[in-house]
C-alpha cells in the first residue's frame, strides 16, 4: 500500500505565509503527478495546484500567483507554499498522488487532510 502524511497546516492572519508539505511512502514504483486539493464546509473538493513527474505545473485560477507547488530531491515529496493567505483560502487541504505501484498498477491515492484556517 501506499501512504500520504501531510503537515504544515494552521492558523494564520490574512496576508500571512503557510507551507504545506506531503511525503509519499510504501509500494511506489513511479509517481506520475502530486497535487493539492482543499475542500471548504459544505463545498465540493477543488484542485489547487498539481505537478508532474516532469516538473509541470498547474494552478487553480484562484491561487495563481501566490501559491506555489514544488518536489524535493526524492521526488516522493511535495510542497505548497502559499502567501498571500485570504479568508477565502481556509478549507481542509489535501494531498493527492497518482502512483504506480509493483503488483497493483495505477492508483490515485488521499493524504489524511491538513486543516488551514486564514483569519481577517
Amino acid at each position: 500500500q501506499v501512504q500520504l502524511v501531510e503537515s504544515g497546516g494552521g492558523l494564520v492572519q490574512a496576508g500571512g505565509s503557510l507551507r504545506l508539505s506531503c511525503a509519499a511512502s510504501g509500494n511506489i514504483f513511479t509517481i506520475n503527478a502530486m497535487g493539492w486539493y482543499h475542500q471548504a464546509p459544505g463545498k465540493q473538493r477543488e484542485l489547487v495546484a498539481a505537478i508532474t513527474s516532469n516538473g509541470r505545473t498547474n494552478y487553480a485560477d484562484s491561487v495563481k500567483g501566490r501559491f506555489t507547488i514544488s518536489r524535493g530531491n526524492a521526488k516522493n515529496t511535495v510542497y505548497l507554499q502559499m502567501d498571500s493567505l485570504k479568508p477565502e483560502d481556509t478549507a481542509v487541504y489535501y494531498c493527492n498522488a497518482d502512483i504506480n505501484s509493483y503488483g497493483l498498477g495505477r492508483y490515485t491515492y488521499w493524504g489524511q487532510g491538513t486543516q488551514v484556517t486564514v483569519s481577517s
